[in-house]
C-alpha cells in the first residue's frame, strides 16, 4: 500500500537533511521518540511499539524504515522531484496489499503528525 501527501511548503534537500533526523523526531510527532543510537541504525518508539529504525540521507531528502516491521513501513519525506517539485513530498509504503481498516487508520494518523510537524518547522 502506498501513501502521499503534498505539503505546501518550499524548501531544499539540504535544509531537510539538517532538520529532520533521529534526534529531531520527536520535534515532528506526537508518537515517535528517539532511544539510542543502534550501530547505524537508531532505537526508537512508534505508534506500533520499539523498533530498530534506519535512517538515510537520499536523493532529494530523507528515508525512515522501521527495519524489524513485520508491514516494512517506510517513509519519505522529499522536495525537488515530482509528483511535486516545488512541495515537500511526505510518501509512505508498506509491503501489502491489503490490511484491516484500523492498521490503515493508524497510518493515515501517523501520517498526519508528520504533515503537522513539517507544516510547523518549515
Amino acid at each position: 500500500m502506498e501513501y502521499f501527501r503534498i505539503i505546501d511548503k518550499k524548501t531544499s534537500q539540504e535544509l531537510i537533511q539538517k532538520k529532520i533526523n533521529p534526534k529531531s523526531v520527536e520535534d515532528f510527532t506526537e508518537t515517535m521518540m528517539f532511544l539510542e543510537s543502534h550501530k547505524n541504525h537508531f532505537k526508537g518508539i512508534t505508534l506500533w511499539g520499539e523498533f530498530i529504525i534506519s535512517y538515510d540521507q537520499i536523493n532529494g531528502g530523507v528515508r525512515f524504515t522501521l527495519l524489524d516491521c513485520p508491514n516494512a513501513l517506510s517513509w519519505t519525506i522529499t522536495t525537488g522531484y515530482p509528483p511535486e517539485r516545488n512541495a515537500i513530498v511526505l510518501h509512505a509504503t508498506i509491503n501489502r496489499t491489503q490490511k484491516p481498516e484500523e492498521f490503515v487508520e493508524e497510518i493515515i494518523d501517523f501520517l498526519n503528525e508528520w504533515e503537522v510537524g513539517i507544516e510547523s518547522n518549515f
